[in-house]
């Protein structure tokens, strides 16, 4: 059998440090999964682990990831938001069934630093009414990211900070440590309702500071002893 159409080339984004790349199949993003952004956000805010309910998934498509320095504005929107998280590039396909906690780093293949651009009006106007708020998140060029960091050469997450800048003014800090749901929670809750696979990406969530962005922002994005990220917003559409 032959295509009818000829068939686009599968995302993929850069190794560092050497010449391969990771294909990516999915991009799974958390919400609120810092506490400071969640109350930024006006949502509850777990008083303890125990009250922490379940995480808030949704989905960017894999050709949303953004490697250039220059990331297009998006139309449809006069507010648009930026959104520094933790990327986990996952290496191995998760196991049949619920994965355990335990066993959840043994499929992490690395970590780069992400941006979820988002929407902020359109999301707004979609929660408002109770509708789902794709159009908020899943666009072209939504998902700005650095080369991705082998796991073996980061070793434990542990508190270090992420930051993003825009024009030279920090905007986020925050640290990993903070963050409500970790990265073997996240991959236990995803696998409940998902297949895991080689060639996944998890948007980890963000600290408090989103705000806008303007045509003309330079961003730095960055996660202490990680990665790094830098690029400007410009007017139009850029392949």
């Amino acid at each position: 059998m032959s295509d009818v159409i000829a068939a686009l080339p599968q995302p993929r984004v850069p190794v560092r440090g050497t010449d391969q790349t990771f294909p990516v199949h999915r991009i799974y993003c958390v919400g609120r999964n810092f506490a400071d952004h969640a109350r930024e956000m006006g949502a509850a805010v777990p008083a303890s682990p125990a009250d922490r309910g379940t995480p808030v998934f949704f989905l960017k498509p894999a050709d949303a990831i953004a490697l250039q320095s220059e990331v297009p504005y998006p139309p449809g929107t006069q507010d648009l938001h930026h959104e520094v998280e933790l990327v986990v590039a996952l290496g191995r396909d998760a196991p049949a069934g619920v994965l355990d906690p335990a066993d959840a780093m043994n499929l992490v293949y690395g970590y780069a630093v992400g941006l979820d651009l988002t929407r902020r009006d359109l999301q707004g106007n979609a929660k408002a009414k109770g509708l789902p708020w794709d159009t908020g998140k899943a666009f072209d060029h939504a998902a700005p990211i650095s080369a991705i960091v082998p796991a073996t050469d980061v070793g434990e997450l542990g508190a270090r900070r992420i930051r993003l800048s825009i024009n030279d003014q920090v905007k986020q800090d925050g640290s990993l440590a903070d963050l409500i749901w970790t990265v073997p929670d996240i991959l236990h809750e995803l696998s409940k309702l998902y297949a895991l696979r080689a060639g996944d990406l998890i948007f980890m969530g963000t600290p408090a500071g989103v705000g806008p962005l303007q045509p003309g922002d330079r961003f730095h994005a960055a996660i202490e002893g990680i990665a790094e990220h830098s690029g400007t917003i410009v007017t139009g559409r850029t392949v």
